[in-house]
């Protein structure tokens, strides 16, 4: 049968969301197996695709001036998903980020509509945490690599939007799966999604 997983990979910073991904993209009871390497789509709203420069604003952050952008955007992606019902889609970052960070600008969005749409298609997400003792290590392993460290100054904002994240989550019409990165594999994910039906169409 032909595999046609869709997964939405939520998280705040420093819970290994994007290696997920790339290992969820690679995994063969989600992709099938290879005889050469290729990849299916990985997309992100992580991407700072509405200014010009690096860090800039983009669908989780984007300015109340470009909020019909974001919407527009938005609406554009679950179109695309439900002319390609049947391929596989990996969604590092979407909707429940976009709400989180939004909302500490005083800002709400409801994006019912979204998965309504999402859900007939058997979207699902994971959402990665870590225990909050282990944000400070997490941390220190990102400062090794980071181009932009400044961001990881205080690990509170972090911590707190964890939080809201699980909160959203709980709220979603979409299945769940809180994949905790200190304790889980990509293989956890791939049994949840087998034993909820969630790898076909």
């Amino acid at each position: 049968m032909k595999l046609t997983p869709k997964v939405i990979l939520e998280g705040t910073r420093l819970t290994g969301k994007t290696d997920l991904a790339y290992a969820l993209n690679e995994h063969p009871r989600l992709v099938g197996h290879r005889k050469y390497r290729y990849h299916s789509p990985l997309i992100s709203a992580e991407w700072s695709a509405f200014s010009n420069e690096p860090w800039g604003r983009g669908l989780l952050n984007f300015a109340p001036e470009e909020t019909e952008l974001a919407m527009e955007t938005y609406e554009t992606w679950v179109r695309l998903f439900e002319l390609q019902r049947y391929y596989s889609w990996i969604v590092d970052r979407f909707h429940l980020s976009t709400m989180a960070h939004q909302a500490t600008q005083g800002r709400e969005f409801d994006f019912t509509w979204l998965e309504e749409r999402l859900k007939p298609l058997n979207f699902a997400i994971v959402l990665c945490t870590r225990t909050e003792d282990t944000f400070e290590e997490a941390r220190a392993e990102r400062l090794k690599i980071s181009a932009n460290p400044k961001q990881y100054v205080s690990l509170e904002p972090f911590i707190e939007e964890q939080q809201q994240l699980r909160v959203l989550a709980a709220k979603s019409l979409l299945p769940v799966f809180e994949f905790d990165v200190t304790r889980h594999n990509p293989d956890d994910v791939a049994d949840w999604l087998d034993e909820n039906d969630l790898l076909t169409l």
